[in-house]
């Protein structure tokens, strides 16, 4: 059974005892945008440029619809909490002011809120709600129970995205970019080398692999011994990488044909020396 959500508004998450004491409300007032600093918590990473054009063409057209949230610096600036990408397509459609609902918030407390606000409106990428996950949890010595609660997912989801901090640099940045989906990296993670991650990772990409493809394919790397007859774009996959492993031992083309259950492999040579290679490999 799925817990339920704690909302997708900020109010759901400021506790409302800590507004009352600090003698806050929902008045909107506008802010000169050169007084607000981006808040340095912010998990997202990639704004999408096109996405943000877009919205500051909105925002020209309607005005901002939602104001941002922000808490007072001791300078007398203001800190961002939530509503970077407003903000930021308002100085975009070159707007000097923006609407702003001011809360008194402590700044461990405008960290937490401003993760926990992006992981609620599921706009990060899968690694940067891995890496907010890990944050809050490392910051505020939470579990993975603990996490589960505060953004309303089941713990073995949160599991999942903390899992995917162990892949490969490149193989993160394809899960950021989309190139790998969630399942295509579990199917990775699967693997128990980094040298067997970036081999199936290759496979995924240049084949074009569905999960279940993927999942198929790490099974047999860990278990290279085993070759499963297989139809279709699956079976082509399998193939081509028992070639590659074949011509990486070997040093030389190798081609292999199958014929229902049968087929024949095929290695090529070049000389008579070649061949007198290949037979003390294949004698061992």
């Amino acid at each position: 059974m799925s817990k339920p959500a704690l909302g997708k508004g900020l109010g759901a998450l400021i506790p409302r005892g800590t507004l009352e004491a600090a003698g806050t409300n929902n008045a909107v007032v506008e802010i000169d945008v050169t007084r607000i600093l981006p808040n340095k918590y912010q998990p997202r990473k990639a704004f999408d440029d096109a996405a943000l054009a877009g919205l500051a063409e909105s925002i020209k057209e309607n005005g901002v619809i939602q104001p941002v949230l922000v808490t007072r610096r001791p300078d007398g600036g203001y800190e961002l909490i939530a509503g970077e990408r407003r903000l930021r397509a308002s100085m975009l459609a070159g707007r000097k002011k923006v609407p702003a609902i001011v809360r008194e918030v402590a700044p461990v407390a405008a960290m937490e809120l401003a993760l926990i606000e992006n992981i609620q409106r599921e706009d990060l990428n899968p690694i940067e709600t891995a890496e907010a996950y890990e944050r809050l949890m490392g910051e505020f010595g939470l579990t993975q129970e603990d996490m589960a609660r505060k953004v309303g997912k089941e713990r073995s989801t949160v599991a999942n995205f903390l899992r995917l901090l162990a892949l490969p640099p490149e193989v993160k940045l394809d899960v950021a970019g989309g190139a790998l989906s969630m399942g295509h990296a579990k199917a990775v993670l699967s693997l128990d080398t980094p040298a067997k991650q970036m081999s199936l990772r290759r496979e995924i990409i240049s084949r074009g692999l569905s999960v279940r493809e993927a999942e198929s394919m790490a099974k047999r790397m860990k278990a290279p011994g085993k070759v499963a007859v297989k139809k279709g774009r699956e079976a082509s996959a399998q193939v081509a990488m028992l070639e590659d492993e074949l011509k990486r031992k070997l040093g030389t083309k190798v081609h292999i044909k199958q014929k229902g259950k049968g087929g024949k492999i095929e290695i090529e040579f070049f000389s008579g020396d070649e061949l007198d290679r290949l037979l003390e490999i294949l004698r061992g």
